[in-house]
Parts: structure tokens; C-alpha cells; sequence
């Protein structure tokens, strides 16, 4: 059965958890499905590469990177000048270069797997120095280079951001994101990366999650259809498969396995909590047990006041400004509430309901329960 999660969001605690009650109640009446392998798993080596690159952006309305603080812009302008065969004077090139419609950005990218010469692929441009806006803008030809320093796209083309914005006599309006844009089909792949899956006369698959019974199910779904001794279990997270070393049924192979089903194990109780935030997340599998809860608020009031010494006449002293502080201490009673034994999502929920804690509060009433030996759940604080 697939995992079914509750957001309790940070206001108010009483109404997200009836939120969570009523997808809790509506997850049991789910039927249970099985779930593809590829769902699970992933082939080895079948991944994509990151590309990263620098480059200019010309074209702009006055909203480009500043001369007196952007010196790399300027250099980087005066060597692609070079490039096109216009040479500068050796001296006052910082003088002559207004940059007032160029910005200096960064370029990255993902090759997708398998990706061939000649294919497009999508870019997202930032800027990385103090321009206001790269919106009209047009990227120059970029060289767009792998973790291995190798150049493996070319990118160019106008830039698409997401927003708007205009300022006169001081005033400003702007609306999303202006420094930072995208290129759709932006680059063009000029060199492609080998992967291994036609390497050897076995593959790997390898799980999302680490889980036994999910890579045993895995082997017993594949030895059945494709025969005894085909797959074997490595791990708890990796399945070696004999496959084929004719490239044409090695694909045929990965594409049937990856339609086997398999019926998913039942989902480890976890309750994740965001200190940050306040947000806690309870999965389907989370039960309590009868426990008894006392829980009151303490609150703590400062205030200050000022104090004004004033002298005698003639008596030449000095007017003093001192503060006085007002410290209250308030300590609510909490009294003692039962929490009935709560075998489903949906009682775990309308047990902490009837709490009336804050989000915050939760967080350590979970804490103490879980301590207690009261939750049947795992707490993993993010």
C-alpha cells in the first residue's frame, strides 16, 4: 500500500490535524496496488552530467552589470572582442567598455542520459554579478563543460524571465525573479557521454531505498518471468541481473523489467518533524498507545521603562536616564489527559486533537511520547 503523509502546517495545529484525519480516512478505503519496477529501481549507470559554463548576456535595457565593480565582465567582454578580431588599445579598455547592457552570468545545464550530437537541450542563466534584470537579454555562444573540464553542449539564445518590473523618482515595482532566466532548447549537444549498460554480461539495479524484502521481491519477480538464476540479490539495495550481450535484447530485457510488478512492503512508522518550521509529517503506519498527557504553557513578559534622575536646583548635578524592568512569569496549569490506544492514522490524529497544542508544542509532546514508549513510530527531525 502506498504511503499516505499528513502536513500539520504552523497555524492552527487543531485544523491541519483534521486536515490530516480526513486523507488518513480517505487512504483506508485505497485499494492495494502493485507497484512497477522501475518505480523502485533505477539501472546502473543510466544517469545524467551536470554542465556548468560562463557567459554574457547582451541586449539589455540599461539593467546590466556596473563598471566600476564588475572587473571580471570587463574582461571577459574584451576577450570575446578579441575573439571576433577587434582589438582593443592596450591601455583605457576599463574607460572604453560600458557594460550598462552586459551581465556577467553562469550557465548550467543537464545532459541527459544517452544524449547524442546534434540534440537540444534546456539552460537556465543567472546572474552573477550586479546586474538588475536579464530580461530581453541575449546569451552569446557558451561552452558548456562537464565535472571532467570537457566541452559537452554550446549554449545560446534569448532569454526568458519570468517577471516584470519598472522604477522612476526613486520608486521601484518589480515582480518575480529578474536576475535570473531560461533558455528553452538553449544548447546543442556536441559531445556525447558512454555509459556502461552495454558493458559485461550483467546489469545493476539499484533501489531508491534501501529495504531486503523489496530487493528479494525484486529477484523473485524477475526469476519467474525470465527464469531461475537470472537476477540475484548483491544488498539490500543492488540487484545483479544476467542479461544479453546483443545490445537490441539487452533493451528489449531492461524494458520488460521494468514493467514486472511487485507488491511494495508496508511502510516503516516515521513521524518527520521540521524544527524550523513546525511542520510534522505522520505516515499511514503511525499507531499510539494508551499513555496519559499533562501539558501546560509558561509564558515569560519583560517590559521596560524609562527612569529620569533629575537633580536639584543649583545643586550641579547631572540628569541620569535610567531603565527599570518588569519581569511577569505566567505558568498555565496543564491537566492530565488520557490518550486512548490508536490503531489508525485517523485516531492518532483526533487523539492529538483533543491536546490543543500548537504546532510548536507538538513537537515536544511527540518527542516525550515517542520516549515514553507510547508511539510505535520512528523520529526523524529535519
Amino acid at each position: 500500500m502506498k504511503v499516505l503523509s499528513t502536513l500539520l502546517s504552523l497555524r492552527p495545529a487543531r485544523t491541519a490535524l483534521m486536515v490530516a484525519a480526513v486523507l488518513g480516512a480517505s487512504g483506508l478505503s485505497l485499494p492495494a496496488q502493485a507497484t512497477r519496477i522501475k518505480e523502485v529501481a533505477a539501472i546502473q549507470g543510466v544517469r545524467s552530467n551536470q554542465l556548468t559554463g560562463y557567459g554574457l548576456v547582451v541586449g539589455l535595457d540599461g539593467t546590466g552589470d556596473q563598471t566600476t565593480q564588475m572587473p571580471y565582465t570587463k574582461q571577459a567582454l574584451a576577450n570575446y572582442l578579441e575573439q571576433m578580431g577587434i582589438a582593443l588599445p592596450a591601455t583605457g579598455n576599463a574607460a572604453q567598455l560600458q557594460l550598462k547592457n552586459v551581465a556577467a552570468v553562469i550557465v548550467t545545464a543537464e545532459l541527459p542520459a544517452f544524449a547524442q550530437p546534434g540534440q537540444a537541450i534546456d539552460i537556465n542563466v543567472s546572474s552573477m554579478g550586479n546586474a538588475k534584470s536579464l530580461k530581453g537579454g541575449t546569451l552569446v555562444a557558451t561552452p558548456l563543460r562537464g565535472a571532467d573540464g570537457e566541452i559537452y553542449a554550446l549554449a545560446q539564445g534569448n532569454v526568458v524571465v519570468g517577471g516584470a518590473g519598472a522604477s522612476a523618482g526613486g520608486s521601484k515595482v518589480q515582480v518575480n525573479h529578474l536576475s535570473a532566466g531560461r533558455v528553452p532548447q538553449g544548447a546543442q549537444v556536441e559531445r556525447a557521454v558512454p555509459t556502461p549498460i552495454n558493458e559485461g554480461n550483467s546489469i545493476t539495479l539499484g533501489l531508491n531505498n534501501t529495504d531486503f524484502q523489496t530487493a528479494d521481491r525484486v529477484v523473485r519477480a524477475i526469476n519467474q518471468r525470465l527464469g531461475a538464476g537470472t537476477a540475484t540479490a548483491m544488498d539490500g539495495r543492488t540487484v545483479r541481473v544476467n542479461a544479453p550481450v546483443d545490445p537490441g535484447s539487452r533493451v528489449r530485457m531492461i524494458a520488460e523489467i521494468q514493467e514486472m510488478p511487485i507488491e511494495t512492503s508496508k511502510p516503516s512508522a516515521k513521524v518527520v518533524i521540521n524544527a524550523r518550521t513546525g511542520s510534522i509529517v505522520l505516515n499511514q503506519a503511525v499507531t499510539l498507545g494508551p499513555c496519559a498527557i499533562a501539558h501546560g504553557n509558561l509564558s515569560i513578559t519583560i517590559s521596560t521603562t524609562p527612569v529620569i534622575s533629575q537633580p536639584g536646583p543649583f545643586s550641579q548635578g547631572q540628569t541620569v536616564v535610567a531603565q527599570k524592568s518588569d519581569i511577569q512569569v505566567k505558568q498555565e496549569p496543564g491537566k492530565v489527559i488520557n490518550m486512548p490506544n490508536s490503531p489508525q492514522l485517523t485516531d492518532v490524529v483526533r487523539a492529538l486533537n483533543s491536546l490543543g497544542a500548537t504546532p510548536q508544542d507538538l513537537l515536544a509532546i511527540l518527542q516525550a511520547i515517542k520516549a515514553a514508549g507510547a508511539m510505535d513510530a520512528e523520529l526523524e527531525v529535519i
